[in-house]
């Protein structure tokens, strides 16, 4: 399964926003949250915040079967739910999943498991 990670700075003025939503998709609207991530083709997410000394830090990881679709199904899709979300990534990053993304999605470098791991000889 694909996996992409993202490091977004949250805006300190928008951290609270951020947390209560963050909050949200874990309690009172997961079955939307659920219903939206399996639509989207995801098989797993998880979120963390990193505290810098530039403010906060949101990492994600999404398990995706396609994580490029996941954004382009994320920017088009009329669910209520997904027309929600993009408003809170427009309001928490100022980042607009209509437009072109201003920046690649990560590129993986390495991927490493203990189960694949090579003995030295």
């Amino acid at each position: 399964m694909p996996t992409i990670a993202l490091a977004m700075p949250i805006p300190p003025e928008k951290y609270d926003a951020w947390r209560a939503a963050v909050q949200s998709f874990a309690g009172e609207r997961r079955g939307e949250y659920d219903a939206s991530r399996r639509r989207l083709g995801a098989e797993r997410t998880r979120s963390w915040v990193q505290e810098t000394p530039q403010g906060p830090i949101e990492l994600l990881v999404i398990d995706a079967t396609d994580p490029a679709r996941f954004f382009e199904q994320l920017a088009t899709s009329q669910e209520p739910f997904d027309v929600d979300f993009r408003a809170f990534l427009l309001d928490v990053y100022g980042l607009d999943l209509t437009r072109p993304l201003p920046v690649p999605l990560p590129e993986l470098l390495l991927d490493w498991s203990a189960s694949e791991a090579t003995t030295p000889a």
